[in-house]
């Protein structure tokens, strides 16, 4: 009797261990877009966000910026996603980002900034108060693909940020004076009604303890 109840419990904790197994790498990583709608973002400010195709359309269609968020905070995190700019019009992916309340919208934070121009500095941080705070280097101004899908892997690891374009590494920068933490993620469209960007595969690594 006492050798069954010992193997019965030897049986169960094996197969609650197996259950639990520890996340390998390459499984952590969660899709925050599931090409459906827009489940689990926010929409801030007047700019329409639809969903076409299996892809995320921002149109512009007032002379005020507008983002879609996240409704999850993020810390610490690798995130991945491919852009597309179509037509004139300047973008960039927020982080630590929160919203001050009133009209137009008003947005705290940094971005990764995207424009399909040349030169537009496209994988540089600007936000916070602070404007530009780290460009890419003048020989990756061309890496951008204006009318193609571009790929995109922005870490964000406390005051440590890097962002790679298309396989190029556009920056790699530690930040020595941080004024945010904490925050949502959120796509952009810039003020004057000209933007329009579609996103698609967006990604997550949460790095954050909390």
């Amino acid at each position: 009797m006492i050798s069954r109840i010992v193997l019965g419990f030897l049986f169960v904790t094996l197969a609650f261990g197996q259950s639990k197994r520890p996340t390998l790498p390459g499984e952590d990583w969660l899709s925050l877009f599931n090409g459906k709608d827009l489940k689990g973002w926010v929409e801030v400010g007047k700019e329409k966000w639809s969903v076409e195709d299996g892809t995320i359309h921002g149109m512009g269609v007032s002379k005020e910026y507008g983002y879609l968020m996240t409704e999850k905070s993020y810390k610490d995190f690798h995130l991945a996603l491919h852009f597309k700019c179509e037509g004139d019009g300047n973008s960039g992916v927020f982080f630590h980002t929160a919203f001050k309340p009133g009209t137009p919208a008003v947005s705290q934070g940094l971005q990764f900034e995207i424009d399909c121009s040349l030169g537009k500095h496209t994988g540089g941080i600007y936000g916070d108060g602070r404007q530009w705070i780290v460009w890419p280097s003048p020989e990756n101004e061309i890496v951008v693909r204006r009318g193609e899908w571009n790929e995109y892997l922005l870490k964000v690891e406390g005051n440590h940020f890097v962002s790679r374009l298309n396989g190029v590494v556009m920056i790699d920068f530690t930040d020595p004076a941080p004024r945010s933490f904490d925050g949502g993620i959120a796509l952009q469209l810039h003020s004057g009604g000209q933007g329009n960007m579609r996103f698609r595969e967006i990604y997550i690594r949460d790095l954050t303890k909390r």
